[in-house]
């Protein structure tokens, strides 16, 4: 019935043999003959174990949630591992014998719910919610520095938190929440939108409005300033019309002094024709009328002593008889001073 068998493991099992209650072989991935009344076999596995996980824990505003994750450990300390927990193994049905191996991965994962509970009960349910990367970072630092990880001689090697989630009734509040937040926010920003473009408008308008005053202000200050070249104008033509009015006035007054001046030339000369008159007159006022007259007939013109001839000749017609003046008479005083001077003294002939 009994006798000697043979065995090999795989190069991922640790394999104690002990016979007779002590350790007469050990290493990875052995394969020996054993006799199996007197030979027990231990076998601790040395690959990663990945072990997932899913538990119920109360935020800090006391509202459950279901964290889901996995977690992946493998013991590196095969002696501690053996000591608190049984890994003898069946070699002839190849399984444990006792279902310690099994709670191991219980143990790590109580081991990460006490550290996870710790976390969520200092956060509250939102940020809970979107807190896996900080829960990752904080449950894994403490569950490798845990006292009790290293008693079980194991390292942990990684941690993920897939999902942290509320009930389905939070669940559904939150995103009811959320909902009328997304709605809420597409509200703003159409109104946001809307008073963009009211904005812009306004500032068009105001633009526009501008331009307007701009071109209302050019145009005012073209037109004042054609009223100042106006004005200009007119004060010019102002006083050039001053100016002409006062060279008028100016030639008036002048003309006027000559005018004075003139009279007053006049006047003087009168006066002095009028002295040399009187001088004269009071001169000649003892000398006989004919020697005057024939003083004044001295170097007179020939005709002009006709003339007297003739006025004399007329004041005395009571005396004269007959006068006869020929043509001949009268050409030749007219034609020749000379001859009318012979004239006179040979052709008038008085009876």
């Amino acid at each position: 019935m009994f006798g000697f068998r043979f065995v090999k493991f795989q190069p991922s099992d640790y394999v104690i043999k002990v016979k007779n209650g002590k350790v007469i072989q050990e290493g990875i991935g052995l394969s020996f003959h054993y006799y199996e009344p007197t030979t027990s076999v231990v076998v601790v596995p040395i690959s990663s174990i990945d072990v997932p996980f899913m538990f119920e824990e109360i935020t800090h505003d006391y509202q459950t949630v279901t964290v889901q994750g996995q977690l992946t450990y493998r013991i590196v300390d095969y002696k501690k591992t053996i000591q608190l927990l049984n890994y003898t193994y069946n070699l002839k049905k190849k399984t444990y014998i006792s279902d310690d191996p099994g709670k191991l991965a219980q143990r790590v994962i109580h081991i990460a719910k006490v550290q996870v509970k710790k976390q969520l009960a200092q956060l509250p349910l939102k940020e809970a919610i979107q807190s896996s990367e900080q829960l990752v970072q904080r449950i894994t630092s403490q569950v490798k520095g845990s006292e009790e990880i290293g008693n079980l001689g194991i390292e942990l090697m990684g941690l993920s938190v897939l999902a942290v989630l509320p009930n389905k009734e939070t669940m559904r509040a939150l995103e009811a929440k959320a909902r009328e937040g997304i709605l809420r926010d597409a509200d703003d920003a159409l109104y946001e939108r809307r008073n963009a473009s009211i904005d812009q408008e306004r500032k068009v308008k105001e633009n526009e409005l501008r331009t307007e005053i701009a071109v209302e202000t050019k145009k005012k200050q073209i037109k004042e300033t054609q009223l100042d070249a106006e004005r200009l104008v007119k004060q010019k033509q102002n006083e050039m019309k001053e100016e002409q009015l006062y060279f008028d006035t100016a030639l008036e007054e002048k003309k006027r002094s000559l005018i004075e001046l003139a009279i007053t030339n006049k006047n003087a000369q009168a006066d002095a024709k009028a002295y040399e008159l009187a001088a004269v007159m009071k001169a000649m006022s003892g000398i006989e009328p004919y020697v005057l007259q024939a003083m004044t007939n001295m170097g007179m013109d020939p005709n002009k002593l006709i003339a007297i001839a003739f006025q004399d000749i007329a004041e005395k017609a009571e005396k004269i008889g007959q006068l006869t003046i020929t043509p001949d008479l009268l050409q030749s005083m007219m034609s020749s001073p000379t001859a009318t001077s012979s004239a006179s003294n040979r052709g008038g002939q008085t009876r």
